[in-house]
């Protein structure tokens, strides 16, 4: 057998479900792959060790009956999440050992299916800036794994953990996803419950997931309460052949370099020479409006979300944040309207437009992961999606002209993620074999 941290989530179970694996024995795999690659990636926020053995026994000690469907799933909880037994920091000074003795809903909902809760992971500030923490790429140490789910996307990509939790507001799953080559669900909004996590914006914080394959997402999405209305065999998905594909490039294209241009006809290439059908389409002009109203949003939103933070010590918050409570941007109220409605009514239209397709198929990143990690990369090509609710999926098998992951992005009409994962989990084999990019690590 592989080392046990090299197995995915869905491995991993199985062999604990047939009592070839213990908690235990997993759980010292993971920190001792933690232990030898920490220095480098710096994925943590904060890990006890001792913490996670000690539930680990726990678990591998309670009777099969009384096992939950993810019993000793290890995940990581992106470091915006309450977590009752570890600190929630935010990556702010504000909140230096801040300790809610409480879990937010998914992490309560994933421990009490038996997961193991294994740290937190690191953030960028509140989850809202660019600026990156200390996290390193594991593929290229020299570069952002991307953010705002930074520690999230490099631990899943490092083989530190087989899930982790994050959020998006704008790309902040999608985005690192594609830099450290994983599969990244960005779920429905609203889909999956917020309670205990830091607000951004309400109108568009969504909780995603990490894994290194989409039957991993797969395990975890359904515990989350994510679920499509009724599955029929005429809706089913079965596969590629026949599939119709809409290519929808949106009227950001011109900040997509050239592996992710690359990346946009090799995969429409592939596609169609497993038998789908691919179509280039236009989105209808009003969408041309999407980035300047997902900023409004993100502006009015912010200069809420933010405000308690700054009445206590603007001092120690970014000055991009105290910008955002400031509104040095001069965003109005009645242009956070236009922007809540002008989005709103769009998406019907999306879903109509998905609807005729089995997924459409878009950039997740301008190109591979930029060196240097003061930045977290451009959320350009995801903020759109976020701002309209559907449902995506990051899926790897691309490389730039540094050999580094490029992912792309497919996307479905809303509540029909079940659906999106049953074709990313078919469009991801073409794409991981014949995509060009393979792990070294």
């Amino acid at each position: 057998m592989a080392e046990p941290y090299r197995l995915t989530a869905t491995d991993a179970l199985t062999l604990i479900r047939e009592n070839k694996l213990t908690v235990e024995s997993y759980a010292r795999s993971l920190l001792s792959r933690i232990e030898a690659r920490d220095a480098t990636v710096k994925a943590w926020a904060y890990l006890d060790p001792d913490l996670v053995l000690e539930q680990a026994r726990n678990l591998d000690a309670l009777p099969v009956e009384k096992r939950g469907p993810l019993h000793g799933l290890p995940i990581g909880v992106k470091d915006v999440m309450y977590t009752k037994d570890m600190p929630t920091e935010h990556n702010s000074p504000l909140y230096k050992d801040s300790l809610v003795s409480v879990d937010a809903a998914p992490v309560a909902t994933l421990r009490a299916a038996g997961a193991l809760i294994f740290g937190k992971t690191t953030t960028t500030e509140f989850a809202s800036t660019t600026g990156g923490p200390a996290t390193c790429n594991p593929h290229d140490p020299t570069r952002t794994p991307g953010g705002s789910s930074s520690g999230s996307g490099a631990a899943v990509g490092d083989y530190q953990v087989p899930i982790a939790l994050g959020t998006q507001t704008g790309g902040s799953t999608i985005r690192p996803g594609s830099f450290n080559g994983v599969y990244a669900v960005k779920p429905t909004w609203g889909a999956v419950s917020r309670e205990g996590l830091k607000v951004y914006s309400l109108n568009l914080d969504t909780v995603g997931v990490f894994g290194r394959s989409v039957e991993d997402l797969e395990l975890v999405l359904p515990v989350l309460g994510v679920s499509d209305d009724e599955v029929t065999a005429e809706s089913a998905f079965t596969g590629v052949k026949g599939a119709k594909f809409g290519l929808v490039k949106t009227s950001v294209w011109n900040n997509a370099g050239q592996g992710t241009i690359a990346a946009m006809e090799k995969a429409a290439k592939l596609l169609k020479g497993h038998g789908a059908i691919v179509e280039e389409i236009q989105l209808p002009a009003e969408f041309d409006n999407m980035p300047d109203w997902h900023a409004a949003i993100l502006a009015g939103d912010g200069r809420t979300s933010f405000l308690s933070e700054y009445r206590r010590d603007k001092s120690k918050l970014s000055e991009w944040l105290v910008g955002q409570v400031e509104n040095t941007e001069g965003y109005t109220r009645a242009q956070h309207l236009t922007a809540l409605d002008g989005v709103a009514s769009l998406r019907p239209r999306i879903d109509e437009i998905a609807g005729r397709y089995a997924a459409l198929l878009t950039p997740s990143v301008p190109d591979e992961a930029p060196v240097g990690l003061q930045r977290t990369g451009s959320a350009v090509f995801c903020s759109m999606w976020t701002a309209l609710h559907t449902p995506v999926v990051n899926v790897p098998g691309f490389q730039g002209e540094n050999g580094l992951p490029i992912g792309l992005t497919l996307v479905a009409r809303r509540y029909r993620d079940e659906h999106l994962l049953a074709v990313a989990r078919e469009v991801g084999k073409i794409f991981n074999e014949e995509g060009g990019w393979k792990s070294s690590l």
